[in-house]
């Protein structure tokens, strides 16, 4: 009785540890899978093509710090694309001083006309459009490339938000712009919109809603788009995380140009006989009150002691 408990003691141990082993067989082998499904989608990820748009009129202040930031990404473009817009300053200059910049001329006036001919001119599978005040962090290309590497999202626009780097309190004041130019839309037009100096939409998306946009200097041009695509049956998707720091124009300087910019959002939504332009009206109305929130924070830090931000 001792040998046979004994003999099917020593069975049992050898059972347990060859299923222990197979079981940890198991795990190597799908790790080993893991890694070379991985793999293929680095390959995916790898195979398309980006390329960045920027209009340009008179940026020569701005568009280095622009460029530099594009020089500066851990994964580069395919493709830098700057449309001058009628420059009289050193915006064209400036441009040319980088290598990888294919520079382009429209002469109608307009940053609609200017995105147009950008657009159209792109080779890669994605474009990405950003304004000539816009900083990149450096994995923004990267995180835009394996976005749109997922085939769940082929069939989607990728926008972001900002921090404005020539003011105070720069996040939160971009997080406050955010809840207006993101959610409040969203409320007001089912949707999420498009922020120009931050986004991606697949070519493809271009050359189907393209003919129908508005062509005029009359309308926010990013909004006009972010509402044809959706008409077009596309997904807008807003990543909160997804940052550039942009200067915040307008505030500080040049108000006299303020109010008749914060009119082009109504003026967009009646354009496209959105009854909810009334309230968006309302908002540019209460933006434009709280605008002076900007002026008076750096007057009241100077006061305090902190050394002036620049315009």
């Amino acid at each position: 009785m001792f040998l046979d408990n004994h003999f099917w003691n020593t069975k049992c141990a050898e059972l347990n540890t060859g299923v222990v082993f197979a079981f940890v067989f198991c795990l190597f082998l799908l790790d080993i899978v893991w890694y070379y499904i991985n793999e293929l989608k680095m390959i995916k990820k790898n195979s398309l093509t980006l390329s960045i748009v920027i209009p340009v009129y008179n940026e020569e202040h701005h568009l280095k710090a622009c460029l530099d930031s594009i020089a500066a990404q851990i994964e580069q473009p395919d493709e830098v694309i700057v449309i001058d817009n009628n420059s009289v300053d050193k915006t064209v200059e400036i441009a040319k001083g980088y290598g990888f910049v294919t520079l382009l001329k429209e002469p109608k006036q307009g940053v609609v006309f200017a995105r147009n001919r950008g657009f159209d001119a792109v080779t890669s599978d994605i474009i990405g459009r950003i304004d000539a005040d816009s900083i990149l962090p450096p994995d923004w290309t990267y995180y835009v490339k394996h976005f749109y590497a997922e085939n769940s999202h082929n069939d989607e626009a990728l926008t972001g938000g900002c921090y404005f780097y020539n003011m105070r309190l720069a996040r939160f004041q971009g997080w406050c712009q955010a809840q207006i130019a993101f959610r409040f839309n969203r409320f007001i037009l089912g949707h999420y919109i498009l922020f120009g100096s931050n986004m991606a939409i697949p070519k493809t998306m271009w050359s189907d809603i393209r003919h129908s946009l508005c062509h005029d200097n009359g309308v926010h041009e990013d909004l006009d788009l972010a509402i044809h695509a959706y008409k077009a049956g596309y997904k807008i998707t807003y990543r909160s995380g997804l940052k550039v720091g942009v200067k915040m124009r307008r505030v500080r300087s040049q108000r006299d140009q303020l109010w008749s910019n914060l009119m082009w959002w109504p003026k967009t939504l009646r354009r496209h006989d959105r009854w909810t332009w009334i309230i968006g009206w309302i908002g540019a109305v209460f933006l434009y009150a709280i605008s002076i929130g900007g002026p008076l924070i750096e007057h009241i830090s100077r006061f305090f002691g902190y050394s002036p931000i620049n315009e």
